[in-house]
């Protein structure tokens, strides 16, 4: 069962930048939880956080494979990242944007993680089997 941070626990950023790359492959096709724990900010500023993926760790293309919404307060947020739509990805990294606007520093500083923990396929089925339920 695959767990990993691909952001480590309290990371501090001011300007935009990337994980390292996280390698995968022992979850190659799988689904992955993403998840996003803001722990501290500063009021009037935005986090995009997106996760990107490639196929040797160097090159990771021209679009991330998913993005959390724009992140305004802190919290927990979970996205799944199905990786069975992108076989040939066996590395996963981050990246960040951050703003700032309203008085004080112009600087941003967002505190924050991001995991990434395998979703059993039992699990995965119960959830879709109960979303069909309410549709």
């Amino acid at each position: 069962m695959f767990e990993s941070f691909l952001v480590p626990e309290k990371t501090v950023v001011t300007a935009k930048g990337d994980s390292a790359a996280v390698d995968v492959s022992a979850a190659a096709g799988k689904t992955l939880l993403l998840s996003l724990t803001v722990t501290r900010i500063i009021e009037q500023e935005s986090l995009d956080l997106s996760v990107w993926g490639s196929a040797d760790g160097q090159e990771f293309g021209a679009k991330p494979l998913v993005a959390f919404p724009q992140k305004f307060y802190m919290g927990e947020h979970p996205l799944l990242l199905d990786l069975s739509k992108t076989p040939e990805v066996r590395f996963l990294r981050a990246h960040w944007e951050v703003g700032r606007w309203g008085r004080g520093s112009e600087t941003p500083m967002f505190e924050f993680q991001l995991s990434a923990r395998e979703v059993p396929p039992d699990i995965l089925k119960e959830a879709q089997a109960e979303a069909q339920t309410r549709a």
